[in-house]
Order: C-alpha cells, then structure tokens, then sequence
C-alpha cells in the first residue's frame, strides 16, 4: 500500500478534530501555571514571618509521658513560646508546654482566628472561622486532617491545624484558579490528582500521532511538488 500525501493530510485532519481541545486546553493551562512564580500561588509572600524568639535551652523541659510510645516529637516556636508537637506511635497527636511540660487544649475558634490573623500579612477583616473533620476536609486544603479554616475578606483561606495549632495552607483565590488549570492541564476536575488515566494518556498518544503525521507531511508535500512539478 502507498501512502500518500493526501492521505497523510486527511488522516491529519480528522486527528486535528480529536485532539484540537486537549492541545488548547494544555497550552492554555499550562501558560496560566507559569505566568505566576509557584511561591506567589502558595500565598508564601503573605505570610508574616515569624516573631518569636527560642527561649533558651535550659529553660525547656521534656513533656510529661502519657504511657503511650513516642513516635516523634518536635520543639516549635508558637503564640509566644515553646511548644512541643508529640505525635504518639498509636496515631494521637498532643501539644505540651515547654516550659511547664504539661499538657495543652485543643486549638479552639478564637485560637485558630488569633493564629491566622497573626501570619496573614495583609490588612484584611476575618469573614468566617469554621471547622472541618479529618473526613470533611475542604477540597482546596488537599489534605486529610482536622482543621480550621479562617476565612479573609479576600476571599483567602487559612488553615490552620486543629490538633497542633501549626498553619496547614494558605489558599488564596489565585491558588484556586492555579488548581483549576492543574485540573485541566490533567483532564482530572474531580480530584486534580490523577495524572494516569485513560483519558490522559489516550488524548497524549493521539496528539503525539498527530504532531508526527504533520511533521511526516513536511518531506510528503515537498515530493508531491516536486512530482507536480515533473509532469508540468
């Protein structure tokens, strides 16, 4: 069988129909994820840095033990002094004081607003403070973990973590709109995590053929000119 360079334009064709909107929407999506520096869309500028002072060493004592195996444990720096974040081999997770070793409450609502209010940097009013269990968790903080999400006039999100009281996210407006366009780019709306699927990878191969077939016509179309070309 010979091909053709008519055949090789027809079949480009139709492959042009197939694979049109994929192409479109990947040039699209990923031009909007790289006009922006990825530290601008993880609201990293909009963090306060960090005014609190490590106290001195001698004055930090160990947490007291409550019987269960320590699988980690880590000294931070949080609303004016030391803290220990204990996270048990048994899946529980505590805060101790540093400086007095006993135990801390449960980040509540007016400590998860104090939180965020102190590392967002920008002058904005607090519109709403709501929690969210492990299992609800908000699609846009990506994470499955107790949290509460301190709302700015913004539209911006913070998380803040409700068992170690540590920030989890910050998810601005323009995050929401770079997770959108990751969707897309993946041809996956739901989660925006699947990156291997049929879809995907099928629109990948056809757009693969495609571009190889237009570049194959670039060396047919020169012989079919030169074949015109003899006859004329």
């Amino acid at each position: 069988m010979t091909f053709k360079h008519r055949n090789f334009f027809t079949w480009h064709i139709w492959l042009g129909w197939l694979i049109g909107v994929p192409l479109i929407l990947w040039t699209a999506s990923g031009l909007f994820m790289v006009v922006r520096p990825i530290e601008e869309v993880r609201g990293e500028h909009l963090r306060a840095e960090a005014q609190d002072k490590a106290m001195a060493y001698e004055n930090i004592i160990m947490f007291v033990n409550n019987g269960d195996a320590v699988k980690n444990a880590r000294l931070i720096s949080q609303g004016g002094s030391m803290v220990w974040i204990v996270r048990y081999a048994g899946g529980a997770t505590a805060r101790y004081d540093a400086v007095t070793g006993k135990a801390m409450a449960r980040i509540n609502k007016d400590a998860a607003r104090l939180a965020a209010d102190n590392l967002y940097k920008p002058a904005e009013k607090i519109e709403s403070v709501r929690y969210f269990s492990a299992k609800n968790s908000p699609a846009d903080l990506r994470r499955e973990k107790a949290s509460w999400q301190v709302q700015f006039a913004d539209g911006t999100n913070v998380y803040i973590d409700a068992l170690t009281g540590e920030t989890l996210a910050v998810r601005t407006r323009l995050w929401r709109a770079f997770d959108f366009m990751w969707g897309l780019h993946i041809m996956d709306l739901q989660t925006r995590e699947d990156t291997h699927h049929p879809i995907l990878i099928g629109s990948a191969i056809l757009a693969l053929f495609g571009s190889i077939l237009g570049f194959v016509m670039l060396f047919t179309r020169r012989r079919k000119r030169r074949g015109d070309r003899a006859i004329a």
